[in-house]
């Protein structure tokens, strides 16, 4: 698990950059090592994001590269600019490290794909539903303070705002059949929840499909989500970068290209399995009627 600095889009950027810059020219990271009078475990752990690149070093890079211009601006910017505070630092009392760095990812993402297969996803969740989920980890297994759980909710609804606001996520989520079936909560919230989906469902950044319990399931994995992050000027986007929910820990994250492409792949079968957005969104709506009257 990468270190909570480095999750920051700032340093992902670069490190990104840096990797691609470095096979552009032709040179491998012992190479670059041996002229810049480093050992090659400094270029890995730069190009890996495990440490940050101080601003001399990257001057260095780019001069070895032969980077100028608008992109060396744009790297070099990015190297000195301090890090902006997010809304949710106002909630450091309840968001642990590892979940203020997701949420950092999250904030400048472009794009969410979320495979959602026990809940509905965070991002569609009612107040109401998401108190529920959280009271019913709790009582099973209370490794949250019940004082904590409204703070908790107020994050889960601040980032709702992503959907809406300018510049909006665009979300696309695949819901395993089984969540409209679990009983989270009275009938009542389950009902209001599947309400929610199906409004939600036709904003026209969001996009919902089930995935039928019939047939064999596609992937067998649990929950994850791919974010995909806009270019700057004359820098190439960060590769994906993989939000799994485990139980011992908030955040466990892949973001390496090869192991990013590998769930953005297990996405797109899903969605190939999945009815469409409009048979989603009926069935979501008989659920609701008929199973949570």
């Amino acid at each position: 698990m990468p270190e909570r600095g480095s999750l920051t889009m700032g340093r992902r950027r670069v490190a990104s950059e840096l990797r691609r810059l470095r096979e552009l020219a032709n040179l491998t990271g012992d190479e670059v090592a041996e002229q810049l009078g480093w050992s090659g475990s400094k270029v890995s752990r730069i190009e890996l994001n495990r440490i940050g690149v101080k601003f001399d070093d990257l001057t260095r890079l780019l001069d070895l590269y032969g980077v100028g211009g608008t992109q060396r601006d744009e790297l070099l910017a990015l190297t000195k600019a301090p890090r902006s505070r997010g809304w949710w630092e106002a909630y450091s009392d309840v968001v642990t490290a590892e979940y203020a760095g997701y949420l950092e990812l999250e904030s400048e993402a472009v794009t969410a794909l979320c495979w959602s297969a026990q809940l509905v996803h965070g991002l569609l969740q009612t107040e109401d539903y998401a108190r529920a989920a959280m009271e019913s980890h709790v009582e099973w297994m209370p490794v949250t303070p019940s004082g904590r759980i409204r703070r908790l909710i107020e994050v889960r609804l601040a980032r709702q705002r992503r959907m809406t606001e300018k510049g909006s996520l665009a979300l696309s989520v695949v819901l395993d059949e089984s969540v409209l079936l679990r009983r989270i909560g009275h009938p009542e919230v389950m009902r209001t929840q599947l309400e929610h989906l199906v409004g939600v469902s036709r904003l026209p950044n969001v996009t919902v499909r089930v995935l039928p319990l019939a047939g064999a399931h596609p992937i067998g994995t649990g929950s994850f989500t791919v974010l995909a992050f806009p270019p700057l000027p004359g820098i190439e986007p960060p590769a994906d970068a993989v939000y799994l929910e485990q139980l011992a820990r908030n955040a466990v994250y892949a973001d390496k290209e090869d192991e990013a492409y590998q769930y953005r792949v297990a996405f797109e079968r899903l969605t190939t399995e999945s009815l469409n957005p409009d048979e989603s969104r009926e069935l979501i709506a008989r659920v609701a009627r008929e199973t949570w009257p």
